[in-house]
């Protein structure tokens, strides 16, 4: 499950070796960027000027002018962003595999009997190369134990508690520090003129909803993702949802347009995503009636962040470049159109 809660995710998991750490330097004129808010002027101010960002800026233009052939009403507005390595990194493992590697951990004085099952025990040691010798039905066993046996406002205030305490392994930052900024300028620029923003991501949806809208400004009835099985309780005088050791929905490839369609209601004119497994989305999208905009994000910057696409085994970016060009989608170069890539840290 790691920022994609989804097995099929974890599949792409077993060949993974912790990638070597970025230099993560950005530069310091590009930095003083984000000093100051986005302007009129300016509303990306992290995106270097070039043909990307006039793409995304020529295409609001248009679909917000009401003198335009293109006008899009406001109720169509739709925009979806996969999260993982779109909305934040996702190396050297999605976080939220992490997640449930620390919570194991962190009861696994509670449970003895973990230290003699290998793949628990591979979980509380953070051994993720003998955890993926056990392949999809290991991971499965660590995703539930992790996150199913709790209330849902049990397993939000974990959430809650990780975020604000984790910090990732080579780069000491908090996980919501490493979140892109030239994209969370994006998701308000699509905001101010009336887009209403989506996350559509393969992590867990229980995982997403407490921290997104604090961290992106996407509200957490906005955020669509994996689900484990859940059942009303109103035994005792509190009744409760439990969240219950069985997946549910996978949200990720095909699953992506058929949340879209069940839980928002609208085909998006506007989607992001980083994956392949983000491609289904993006086809659905781009056959609307209305004018679309299809971004790809390519991780190209091996000094500042990680560079990786066809042969990665986290967010691999194979058919994705190969078909974007030939239907005229956008796709964002990292390292080419972006200023700067994380936000300035609040950390000491």
């Amino acid at each position: 499950m790691a920022s994609k809660l989804i097995v099929s995710a974890f599949i792409l998991l077993l060949s993974l070796g912790f990638s070597c750490t970025p230099s993560m330097k950005e530069n310091p004129q590009e930095q003083k960027s984000l000093q100051s808010s986005p302007s009129e002027s300016d509303p990306l101010p992290s995106w270097r000027e070039g043909k990307t960002k006039q793409a995304i800026m020529d295409y609001v233009a248009s679909v917000t002018d009401p003198n335009s052939p293109h006008f899009i009403p406001v109720p169509d507005r739709i925009a979806t962003f996969d999260n993982d390595g779109n909305l934040w990194a996702e190396k050297p493992l999605y976080f939220q595999l992490i997640f449930a590697m620390d919570k194991l951990k962190s009861l696994a004085d509670q449970h003895p009997e973990w230290k003699k099952d290998p793949v628990m025990k591979a979980a509380i040691d953070h051994d993720t190369e003998a955890l993926f010798k056990y392949g999809e039905k290991g991971l499965m066993k660590i995703v539930l134990a992790s996150h199913a046996n709790t209330t849902g406002e049990e397993f939000e205030q974990e959430v809650l508690q990780w975020i604000k305490t984790a910090k990732h392994p080579s780069l000491n930052r908090p996980y919501t520090e490493l979140i892109y900024q030239p994209m969370v300028e994006l998701v308000h620029f699509l905001q101010k003129h009336k887009f209403k923003t989506f996350i559509v991501s393969g992590g867990g949806l229980a995982f997403m909803r407490p921290w997104v809208e604090e961290v992106y400004g996407i509200p957490r009835d906005q955020v669509v993702g994996s689900t484990i099985k859940i059942k009303y309780d109103d035994h005792g005088e509190q009744p409760v949802i439990r969240r219950l050791p069985e997946l549910e929905f996978i949200d990720d490839k095909a699953g992506k347009p058929e949340a879209i369609y069940k839980f928002i209601g609208r085909k998006p004119v506007f989607a992001s995503g980083n994956s392949d497994g983000d491609l289904q989305m993006l086809r659905w999208a781009a056959l609307g009636t209305h004018q679309s905009f299809m971004l790809l994000l390519h991780h190209t910057d091996a000094e500042r962040e990680w560079a990786y696409d066809r042969e990665s085994a986290v967010g691999r970016l194979n058919m994705g470049l190969t078909e974007a060009p030939m239907k005229n989608w956008t796709i964002t170069d990292m390292k080419n159109d972006w200023k700067i890539i994380f936000p300035p840290s609040d950390s000491k």
